[in-house]
C-alpha cells in the first residue's frame, strides 16, 4: 500500500511539472510573438545592434517593421561594427532608420559627441538621433544631477547641430528615477517597459519600447520592439 501511495504521489508530481512546463511554453510563445495592437499604435519598429547578427532587412520589413533605430556608437570610442551595413540594409528595404548612441556617465560629453558625429552621416532622410540613458555595469561613476544635466546638454547641442534635428531621449526607469531627466530637458522621450505602457517620466512618452522579447523573421534572437504614440 505504501509503495502504491508513493507511486501515486510521484505520478501526480510528474503531471504537475509537465503542466507547468506546458504553461511556461505557451506563455513564452505568447511573449515572443506579442506586439501592441496596430489599431492603437499604427507605427511600429525595432532597435538593433551588432548582437542581432546579419539582419535580412527585406524579410524584417515584411513582418511589419515601419522604422528601425540602429546603434551607432557607445561612449567616446566604441562604434557598432554593423552600423553602416544596417542602415544601408534598412534603406534598401524601404524602412525608415535612425542612429542611436549609448551614453555613459564615465566619459566627457564632448568626446562622446565627437564619436557620434564622426560615425553617423548627415542625412535629411534619417530619423532624429536617439540618445539612450541607462546605467552601465562597467561604469560606477554616478556624478550629481547638475553635472549630468550640464554634460548632457553639451552632448545634445553638438549632436543636434550635426543632425539638424532635435534628439529623442531614451531613458531607463532607473536612470530617470535617479536624475529626473524628463523634468529638466525639453525633448521627446522614449520610455521602456515590457507589455504595459510606462509612466515613470514627468512628460508623456512619444515612443515606447513595448517588448525586448519579440522574435521576427529576418533577425536572430529577440529584438526590441517599439511603437510610436499616435
Amino acid at each position: 500500500m505504501a509503495d502504491q501511495n508513493r507511486k501515486t504521489r510521484l505520478l501526480r508530481f510528474g503531471l504537475i511539472v509537465l503542466a507547468l512546463l506546458v504553461v511556461a511554453l505557451i506563455l513564452r510563445n505568447i511573449a515572443i510573438s506579442w506586439a501592441p495592437a496596430r489599431d492603437q499604435y499604427p507605427v511600429q519598429g525595432i532597435s538593433v545592434d551588432a548582437s542581432h547578427g546579419n539582419i535580412i532587412w527585406h524579410v524584417a520589413g515584411a513582418t511589419g517593421v515601419d522604422f528601425a533605430y540602429v546603434r551607432a556608437t557607445y561612449g567616446a570610442e566604441d562604434r557598432d561594427p554593423t552600423f553602416a551595413v544596417n542602415i544601408k540594409g534598412a534603406s534598401d528595404a524601404g524602412i525608415r532608420y535612425g542612429a542611436m548612441h549609448e551614453y555613459t556617465l564615465c566619459r566627457l560629453a564632448t568626446d562622446q559627441a565627437t564619436n557620434f558625429v564622426t560615425t553617423v552621416p548627415r542625412g535629411d532622410n534619417m530619423l532624429p538621433p536617439a540618445i539612450r540613458l541607462a546605467f552601465d555595469n562597467g561604469c560606477n561613476d554616478r556624478p550629481g544631477r547638475a553635472l549630468v544635466l550640464s554634460e548632457l546638454n553639451t552632448f545634445l547641442n553638438q549632436v543636434e547641430g550635426h543632425s539638424n534635428k532635435p534628439a529623442i531621449i531614451v531613458v531607463s526607469k532607473e536612470f530617470e528615477e535617479d536624475y529626473a531627466i524628463s523634468s529638466a530637458i525639453n525633448r521627446t522621450f522614449w520610455l521602456e517597459g515590457n507589455f504595459f505602457p510606462p509612466d515613470y517620466a514627468t512628460k508623456p512618452w512619444v515612443m515606447w519600447r513595448a517588448s525586448d522579447m519579440r522574435r521576427i523573421s529576418g533577425i536572430d534572437g529577440p529584438v526590441n520592439w517599439n511603437v510610436v504614440r499616435p
